[in-house]
């Protein structure tokens, strides 16, 4: 649970105030108040302009927060587009005729690079500078209405096109007042002399009625000071930019790295406004504005979705604990706890998804505890919402209970404290967890930067649009979060000055049930994209796709595939309908749809009853290339617990427990557990000997050796294999193990006496020694 979070209910700029319970990342700007941090992604800052000098995270400085101390600077808004700039250059918020006339009598604006039109941004430094970039024209005002366009004074039409004659000094001057004040009583309905900078953008005429509205409410407007007003007006401005940017979010492409950080940037610098704006004016909200505590937990819960998007974009799990920052901030100060009190259905739906939205978050930090506790608060708020409302979507919310309770309870092993609590075990890499490259060894220089992945199984336990299979890869290719403050109070480097180095995890994109086409977009997206001396994994958890008949010849596309999403019906799960026999199967990844991508490095990993199509591949153009294949059926003692996730990724992501499983245990005490897991790792190390001194085996395999997530899944794939070899129920048939392309020699790696000697102990030690056979030397 985040700590700090200060007294509920607090009063002035300090209530409210989101806690920081993680004091090791980069403090936090307006002496101690709290706001968000735009972050940076590998590939880049958010904006262009921004300070690159922040702190140790590198939060720009741009953005009103200064890790290095306290003080705290609010930024206007950057220059807009010509077609949304002030009321002074473009005449917006009049109307008609009105427009018309304040057009006409303002000097025409000054072009910086050549004709301005809308939706072009024109840079500061003159014609030609790269800070001139192409945006998406104005859709229109909030409210409704034509598109804002640049309104330029009508040339005269003179003799030889002269200039009209200059207007007077005193006349423009009276003009000028005449405008704002003509702005100011019709966009605005605000008295006369008050002009706000915020507003220089025009805003939906609706929400300032009900501004005026509101402020006339808290007594006489006239008696309302000027600075009260601007401070209620320059709060709904923050408002109503941040509402437009976040649903923006939605708009902006799912694919690509550097498309979208520009609009993420502009986003965090508005709700850091807004966020730091509330605090600091919560006496004159509150009584002026009337504002609401459900309505400073819905800005804290949207800038918690802003930053668990963060982390689905660049994979770094720093961005989902300041996400769990703001959810348990939002729990711990009872944001939403007023909610039921009112008789509006759609604020306790905001309160229910804050909940389901919180609960995906701690699932993937592992906070079991909190997941349990908040699953039991949602259960009571399910049940108090559907007996006040009558709704229809009572249903669709006691499926979101039953499936995070499934979720929660597809381990099949739970690891016991003395006193039966269980443990919660975290399966990311470690600094122990991948086997250290030894001197001698000779293995590529490759990294692992981009993975899809991708979950497309049937009747397999999922929550939010994840599978069970998708979130244990998701976590078997992220690093466990480091903790700077516990890296740098080791032994031996208090005296040091360096910081440790930065780890990044690699992007992944995360595709549930995708199309053909959708998977083929992010393909290339991720493929065009791919730095130099890099690799792209692709991980496909999915129901296979068998060929429908024989074929003469046996192509990339005889062996069919796995399956991608469609409309049409799938009976009993698996089969699909009917087709010509003489044409492929048209919603189905074959392998010859991933030749194209191997003119670069390429691992994949295929979980599917169909794997075996795989292993069909041909290296066309000479790059590293390898497959790791499950097995295409399992004995009848395990089919039944497909539906909690695959055995073979289970093997890939947390490979004691799948031992455990395979052997017959589900439970097992801590001290144990971990003497087993200091043996496993031992394991490791000697897979790691075996495939690096091997002379026999593919190169490619070796070229994928040198990056840590890769070595890790390579010594559990050999891990697996052997242990299914060794295994009595699972040699009954062939099928039952794992296969690879290029394939390992057998007798160095997965038969390797040494190892089977190893797994024998590993089972000694857990006295499960019967279930494997001791002489597993024979041919297969």
């Amino acid at each position: 649970m985040a700590g700090g979070a200060g007294q509920k209910g607090g009063s002035g700029a300090g209530r409210g105030a989101v806690p920081r319970p993680d004091r090791t990342n980069a403090r936090w700007a307006g002496g101690g108040a709290c706001a968000p941090r735009a972050p940076r992604g590998r590939h880049g800052g958010p904006g262009r302009g921004a300070d690159r000098q922040g702190g140790r995270h590198g939060w720009p400085r741009a953005l009103g927060l200064h890790p290095g101390g306290s003080r705290s600077v609010l930024r206007l808004p950057p220059p807009l587009p010509v077609s949304r700039r002030s009321p002074e250059r473009t005449g917006a918020g009049l109307a008609g005729a009105d427009r018309r006339e304040a057009a006409a009598a303002l000097p025409e604006p000054r072009r910086r690079c050549g004709r301005a039109r809308t939706g072009t941004v024109v840079g500061t430094g003159g014609c030609g500078r790269r800070e001139r970039r192409r945006l998406r024209a104005p859709r229109g005002r909030p409210g409704g209405g034509a598109p804002l366009t640049a309104v330029s004074p009508p040339r005269s039409s003179g003799p030889g096109g002269r200039a009209p004659p200059r207007v007077g000094a005193q006349c423009l001057k009276l003009l000028w007042s005449a405008w704002t004040a003509t702005v100011e009583r019709r966009t605005y309905g605000l008295a006369a002399g008050f002009r706000s900078p915020l507003l220089w953008s025009t805003q939906d005429l609706g929400t300032e009625l009900a501004l005026k509205e509101t402020m006339s409410s808290g007594g006489a407007e006239d008696d309302i000071p000027q600075a009260e007003r601007k401070t209620v007006t320059d709060f709904c401005y923050l408002l109503d930019k941040s509402k437009q940017l976040f649903n923006g979010l939605r708009d902006l492409p799912q694919y690509g790295q550097k498309q979208w950080q520009s609009y993420f940037g502009r986003t965090f610098d508005v709700y850091t406004k807004l966020w730091k704006f509330q605090q600091q004016h919560r006496q004159v909200l509150d009584n002026r504005y009337g504002l609401k505590r459900w309505q400073i937990g819905e800005i804290a819960s949207k800038i918690g979705q802003l930053y668990y998007h963060y982390y689905l974009r660049t994979s770094e799990t720093s961005y989902l604990n300041e996400a769990f920052s703001f959810y348990s901030a939002i729990r711990q100060r009872s944001y939403y706890s007023q909610v039921n009190k009112e008789d509006r259905p759609e604020l306790v739906v905001k309160k229910l998804r804050y909940y389901a939205r919180f609960i995906v978050v701690c699932l993937l930090l592992n906070k079991m505890d909190v997941v349990k506790d908040l699953v039991k608060e949602l259960s009571d708020e399910i049940e108090d919402y559907t007996h006040r409302f009558n709704t229809e979507d009572q249903v669709e919310w006691n499926l979101v209970l039953q499936e995070v309770a499934a979720f929660i309870e597809a381990d099949p092993v739970m690891v016991l404290n003395d006193d039966n609590t269980i443990v919660i075990t975290s399966n990311r890499l470690s600094e122990t967890g991948a086997p250290l490259l030894e001197q001698g060894m000779i293995v590529g220089q490759l990294a692992l930067a981009d993975a899809l992945i991708i979950g497309n199984c049937n009747n397999q336990v999922k929550f939010s649009e994840l599978t069970i299979d998708m979130f244990r890869m998701l976590q078997a290719l992220e690093r466990e979060p480091m903790n700077l403050a516990s890296q740098m109070n080791k032994p031996g480097m208090q005296e040091s000055t360096e910081k440790p180095a930065r780890r990044e995890n690699p992007h992944k994109y995360l595709l549930y049930k995708p199309t053909f086409s959708q998977l083929y977009t992010f393909l290339a997206a991720s493929f065009k994209e791919l730095p130099a001396n890099s690799v792209l994994l692709i991980y496909l958890s999915a129901t296979g796709v068998f060929p429908s008949g024989r074929s003469d010849s046996e192509g990339p596309y005889d062996f069919g595939g796995v399956l991608t999403n469609s409309n049409r019906d799938i009976i009993n799960g698996d089969a699909l309908h009917k087709r010509n026999q003489a044409y492929k199967e048209m919603h189905c990844l074959h392998p010859g749809d991933l030749y194209p991508f191997t003119r670069k490095p390429l691992f994949i990993i295929v979980d599917s009853s169909n794997s075996v199509a795989y292993k069909n591949f041909t290296n066309l153009f000479g790059q590293p290339l390898v497959c790791l294949l499950s097995p295409t059926a399992y004995p009848k003692a395990l089919q039944d617990q497909s539906q909690r996730g695959s055995l073979f990724t289970l093997f890939l992501n947390n490979p004691l427990m799948a031992f455990l499983f395979v052997s017959g245990l589900s439970s097992m005490r801590r001290g144990l557990w971990e003497k087993c897991q200091d043996y496993l790792r031992k394991i490791n190390r000697d897979i790691a000997q075996l495939l690096t001194h091997s002379r026999s085996i593919d190169q490619s395999f070796l070229q994928f050796f040198g990056d840590e997530f890769l070595r890790l899944l390579l010594t559990r794939f050999i891990f697996c294999s052997a242990t299914m070899r060794m295994h009595k129920i699972f040699r009954q048939e062939t099928r039952n193990y794992p296969e690879s392309y290029p394939q390992l020699p057998r007798d160095e790696t997965v038969e390797n006496p040494h190892l089977q000697k190893h797994i024998l102990e590993l089972a000694s030690i857990l006295d499960v020694r019967n279930v494997f056979l001791e002489n597993t030397l024979d041919d297969y």
